[in-house]
């Protein structure tokens, strides 16, 4: 079991990071809401893993602390939740928020994300509630906590556009909403980054 790797960054396509350590590059997953925190290319990052094996790949999912991790590990548990849906679900809500949906029971909320329905968002209330009341004590409070901030942006242009489309279209949405989505936040400045932030932002 890969449980944490500290390297370099080399490469960074939303969602995906390629991470080397020790000479090694691993491709890592990686929720958006922890992909806006890593460092800047060639820079060295922590980042807590958890390694998935299916029959046909073998799959690396990262996040900033263990505390996020801990939630993906709790949300895979649940029937009908997957390590992409769970990707997805990360993305669209921080750790914290996703928290105070379930505790406050907001369905609407968790309907806006990709891949859940109605089912889906119920089970994921009667489940995830029960789970929290021996995890929250001091898993989700303080300083895990955390906003998200944007990067400094970089000139963008189609590309970034069509960057931030692709990793949409990775978590779960369809194509056409990806780019109505992309094309609602779209801004002359914006980098890839930011796009998808400002795109997830707005769909909850």
């Amino acid at each position: 079991m890969i449980g944490r790797l500290r390297g370099n960054i080399l490469e960074k396509q939303p969602p995906l990071v390629l991470i080397e350590a020790h000479g090694v590059g691993y491709e890592v997953h990686m929720p958006m809401t922890c992909f806006y925190e890593l460092p800047e290319l060639n820079h060295e990052a922590v980042i807590f893993t958890h390694f998935v094996v299916r029959e046909d790949a073998q799959l690396l999912f990262g996040f900033n602390n263990k505390q996020e991790r801990a939630l993906f590990r709790e949300l895979i548990k649940t029937n009908g939740v997957g390590p992409k849906l769970a990707l997805a679900i990360l993305s669209g809500m921080s750790a914290q928020q996703f928290v105070t949906a379930v505790e406050k029971e907001e369905i609407a909320a968790l309907i806006k994300l990709p891949g859940v329905g109605k089912k889906t968002a119920e089970r994921l209330v009667v489940e995830m509630k029960d789970r929290f009341k021996g995890l929250h004590g001091d898993l989700f409070s303080g300083e895990s906590a955390f906003t998200l901030t944007a990067p400094d942006a970089e000139p963008a242009s189609n590309d970034a556009e069509a960057e931030a489309v692709a990793a949409l279209v990775s978590l779960g949405y369809k194509p056409q909403e990806a780019s109505r989505m992309i094309s609602k936040v779209g801004k002359p400045d914006a980098d890839c980054e930011t796009l998808i932030r400002e795109a997830l932002r707005a769909a909850i």
